[in-house]
């Protein structure tokens, strides 16, 4: 037996993966424990969870893989710093103790935190090389083009090749400082969100916008080549050798100097969001079309951060070359720890690969879970009154009726998920008809901003019939953007339509949009798909169906089980307390039902809690 740990750790979205024999065992983030979102640090009890699911003790590991060369990536900050220098020195300042405390030596770090792992082996991986295992050997192809498109790694910002049975082979890549998602990072910086979680906001902004600024874009900032190579006109960036993303010249260019997080968002913002959005689309199809030039290939995966970019990835796989595309879910820097363990695994140690189908990855639902036994002890130790429903149809008919009562349910079931999706297993969930259904969850339940669009997640089998999709074409883990179909879209009379595209009041523009499921349906009739079926998720794909039976909609309003600011639950008290917290009406729990109207008036003590979450969304 063959035990490999994968990590990824010291920048964001620290995660720890488990690979034995080639079996993918387990993978977590380490914020779902420690409840610090995109926490950076050692995934301590990430690699606690891994063993244990395995039922491995730590010198029982044989490998342990880094997804990224920490002397490479030292060795670029000091070049890129001393390039700019004088300029920089309170960034290399605060920089460097980072880096000398437990980067530099990072086999030390590794060691020191993993005592008892005292026979594994320390393999240090290139970052795109992690990002392209990762995207590569759980997809269920055995050939395939390989794009990773990221900020940056050690020096590659962007990379393609091939893989081919159990190897890859990456033999093109474009240098830092020119990077897609540093340009889309500044983007997002300049509007006010925060670099390296707030890319998202941004994308779910664009549509509201016009790409007014597109051409001035690929005048000043960028200089796209026919090949998809590409440079950056450094003059109007900062992130080499300062503390923002962007500078004074970049101010001048767009107008005002960034937007102030706790400010109106203007229309401004709208328009560059939307211009970046287009620029990023071009720049991705433009080296897909040159990859697939080049390579021949048919299918496509994806990795790296640019690639949970879904609107993006709708056009690519509605106007690119490739006839399949397959992305990595947990496809930034997270991932990097599933990929460094398979590269160990496939191509360091030359085992065998055998395409999985649907593919490898297992849902991506490789998480903790939790049983009956001890979801009923956490209900009777903290006196909450509930329903028991051994009978899982009985579990499904009755909370598909709450669904179809337009109740906010929070939905607790199997493994979590791994990467920054919910996929059915730690999910808010709604009835996507509501037209309040939409305002309802961003203010009342995830305290978030309301232009901020929702997911459906749909019946495998009926995809086909209400988004631009292909009959059974998949989108499991919620990384395509496809349009509403046209018979789904509602006419609006013609006062309130221009009322509403005229209002700078982004609740009421959000409801430009009208389908028979609005509430998950955005302002350019766009959705972000989550296809379920009945292998990857049996009792998702129950719940489903059993909503389809009692009100003939495959469809429901899928989030993840969060409240703003803080990461995806993990535990059933996790989930409670964040039940607790909002005003959602029911959480269901494995098998138990808790409806917050039951609940005794002690039980209520998330009130405060709830408190403080409005109060902070009304500073933001």
């Amino acid at each position: 037996m063959v035990s490999i740990l994968g990590i990824s750790a010291f920048y964001h979205d620290s995660a720890a993966a488990l690979v034995v024999d080639g079996d993918l065992v387990a993978a977590a983030q380490e914020e779902r424990f420690t409840r610090k979102k995109h926490d950076p640090n050692f995934p301590a009890k990430a690699v606690d969870y891994c063993l244990q699911q395995a039922n491995l003790q730590l010198d029982e590991l044989d490998y342990i893989a880094f997804y990224d060369k920490p002397l490479t990536k030292f060795e670029r900050l000091l070049e890129t710093y001393f390039a700019f220098a004088p300029s920089g020195l309170r960034s290399f300042a605060m920089a460097i103790p980072v880096w000398m405390e437990n980067k530099l030596n990072l086999r030390r770090t590794i060691r020191a935190s993993l005592q008892g792992a005292t026979k594994a082996k320390i393999v240090f991986l290139e970052h795109h090389e992690s990002h392209a295992a990762s995207a590569f050997f759980p997809s269920p192809f055995n050939e395939a083009a390989i794009l990773t498109l990221d900020g940056v790694g050690e020096w590659s910002t962007t990379t393609f090749g091939t893989g081919s049975g159990n190897r890859i082979d990456l033999t093109h890549h474009i240098q830092f400082p020119h990077s897609i998602g540093l340009l889309y990072s500044a983007f997002t910086y300049y509007c006010g969100f925060k670099v390296n979680s707030g890319e998202y906001k941004l994308m779910g902004l664009a549509p509201y916008g016009q790409p007014i600024y597109e051409d001035l874009i690929m005048r000043e900032l960028i200089d796209l080549k026919p090949d998809g190579s590409f440079w950056l006109n450094m003059k109007y960036f900062n992130f080499c050798q300062g503390l923002t993303m962007t500078n004074g010249r970049f101010d001048k260019l767009f107008g005002p100097p960034p937007r102030n997080p706790e400010s109106t968002i203007e229309q401004l913002h709208l328009d560059m969001a939307a211009s970046v959005q287009v620029v990023t689309e071009k720049i991705i199809l433009r080296i897909a079309e040159h990859l697939h030039q080049e390579t021949k290939q048919k299918n496509l995966v994806l990795a790296g951060g640019v690639a949970l970019n879904c609107v993006a990835n709708g056009r690519l796989l509605r106007e690119g070359p490739f006839e399949n595309i397959w992305i990595q879910p947990a496809a930034g820097d997270a991932g990097g720890a599933l990929g460094a363990a398979l590269f160990v695994w496939h191509q360091l140690l030359e085992n065998p690969r055998q395409p999985g189908v649907p593919d490898s990855q297992k849902g991506s639902l490789i998480g903790p879970e939790f049983s009956s036994t001890e979801i009923e002890r956490f209900l009777e130790e903290s006196n909450v009154e509930y329903e028991h429903h051994g009978d899982e149809a009985e579990l499904l008919t009755q909370t598909a009726r709450l669904l179809a009562d337009e109740k906010v349910v929070g939905w607790f079931n199997g493994r979590m998920e791994f990467g920054p999706r919910s996929l059915g297993t730690r999910s808010i969930l709604g009835d996507p008809r509501s037209a309040a259904m939409q305002t309802t969850m961003n203010v009342k339940i995830k305290f978030r901003e309301s232009f901020r669009p929702f997911a459906p997640c749909v019946l495998q089998e009926h995809v086909h019939e209400w988004f631009d999709m292909k009959p059974g074409q998949e989108s499991p883990y919620m990384l395509l953007v496809a349009p509403v179909l046209d018979r789904h879209h509602c006419q609006i009379a013609s006062e309130d339509l221009e009322r509403m595209q005229t209002s700078t009041n982004l609740v009421e523009r959000v409801n430009v949009a009208r389908s028979t499921i609005p509430a998950v349906t955005h302002v350019d009739y766009s959705a972000r798909v989550q296809t379920v079926d009945a292998i990857r998720n049996p009792r998702f794909h129950g719940l489903l169906k059993a909503f389809y039976a009692q009100t003939g909609c495959p469809v429901l309003v899928n989030t993840s089980f969060n409240v703003r600011g803080e990461p995806i639950v993990c535990t059933p008290e996790d989930a409670y307390r964040c039940f607790l917290s909002t005003d959602m009406d029911a959480l269901v729990l494995g098998d138990y039902i808790i409806r917050k109207e039951k609940l005794k008036p002690t039980a209520l003590v998330g009130a405060a809690d709830r408190q403080k979450h409005l109060a902070q969304f009304q500073l933001d």
